[in-house]
């Protein structure tokens, strides 16, 4: 008896809980205006980058598309905030985006400091360096005395002054405001090096008018968990943008992509089922429709197809996926199941 009584309660709490689900403020506003803000770079090959038509693309731009296809069902009504490493916070802050997709690191000092909250890690990178071959450098331990082209407001900063520090050698910072600047100052020598995370450095290369003059060095010295931001206070939204990157590791995990999700509805696997709403916990507790995981799907693609297209061995920046492959083939992406 008191074991179908505790049953019985649990089942009343959950039906509670469910019916007392609200949407958020953010996604509320989001359905209201009928497209998401997205605050994105001010441009980065493979990240996020606007073509001479102001069509933007890259892995952080398809963030923003997964989110509105979620939330809207369309992944193209996203308008884009290109902002500087030193806007960025400020923008999401102050309401003037709803998210930030923008290659930006998760810190304790961002998640506890500035009202921010990471919704999980869309790339795992790791500060690198950038060197002319005429430089004659092959590993960072030369580059003693050296000075360095940095962009304001970033990790970049912080970790070059702690390597330099750990190995008692000296340096020269010159900062600036956007990654384009970084580049044509380290293009024009105005310093021996460029250091940011080496996602951007081999992005920053493609920018320079002979990209094979210049080398990525080995050495990888901190860790750079890349991901979307949203600011604290709206839980709702959090999930949201949490579970649309959620949605596109599990559909890779799955092998269901945006060509071969339409017969995958057809699929009797209940994992697959549970992931396109068609059966089990569906989109309610989002505050979503059933289908918002397969509007991700169709819309955008799954992780996998986000990270060839952009900075894969299909897109002109070939980074193979190394820590960014699944967990189940040696990578450290792993996303929570869908039950």
């Amino acid at each position: 008896m008191k074991k179908i009584y505790a049953i019985a309660t649990a089942v009343a709490l959950a039906t509670a809980f469910s019916t007392t689900v609200q949407a958020g403020a953010t996604l509320d506003s989001v359905k209201k205006k009928g497209f998401v803000q997205c605050g994105v770079s001010t441009g980065l090959p493979g990240f996020s980058i606007a073509d001479d038509k102001g069509n933007w693309a890259g892995l952080d731009v398809d963030i923003c598309r997964a989110v509105a296809a979620a939330a809207l069902g369309d992944a193209g009504k996203v308008k884009y905030t290109p902002l500087t490493a030193k806007e960025r916070f400020t923008a999401l802050q102050s309401g003037e985006i709803d998210m930030l997709s923008r290659n930006t690191t998760w810190t304790l000092t961002r998640d506890s400091s500035l009202g921010l909250n990471f919704a999980g890690v869309n790339y795992y990178d790791g500060q690198g360096f950038l060197v002319t071959k005429d430089l004659g450098v092959k590993s960072s331990m030369e580059l003693d005395g050296a000075s360095f082209c940095i962009q304001a407001g970033t990790t970049t900063e912080l970790n070059l002054a702690d390597y330099f520090r750990a190995n008692k050698m000296s340096y020269t910072p010159i900062t600036f405001d956007s990654s384009d600047e970084t580049v044509k100052a380290f293009e024009a020598g105005r310093c021996d090096a460029l250091t940011s995370d080496q996602s951007q450095l081999y992005a920053l290369r493609i920018k320079l008018k002979d990209p094979s003059s210049a080398i990525v060095l080995p050495e990888v010295i901190s860790k750079e968990p890349l991901g979307p931001v949203v600011a604290q206070g709206d839980d709702e939204w959090f999930n949201v943008v949490r579970w649309s990157l959620i949605a596109m590791l599990n559909a890779e995990e799955m092998g269901i992509t945006s060509a071969n999700v339409g017969k995958m509805m057809e699929s009797k696997d209940p994992g697959i089922r549970r992931l396109l709403g068609l059966e089990g916990i569906k989109g309610k507790g989002l505050g979503l429709t059933d289908g918002w995981a397969a509007n991700i799907i169709k819309g955008v693609g799954n992780y996998s197809e986000a990270f060839e297209r952009n900075v894969g061995m299909s897109s002109p920046l070939k980074i193979a996926r190394g820590q960014n492959a699944l967990w189940n083939k040696g990578g450290l992406q792993y996303a929570p199941p869908i039950r």
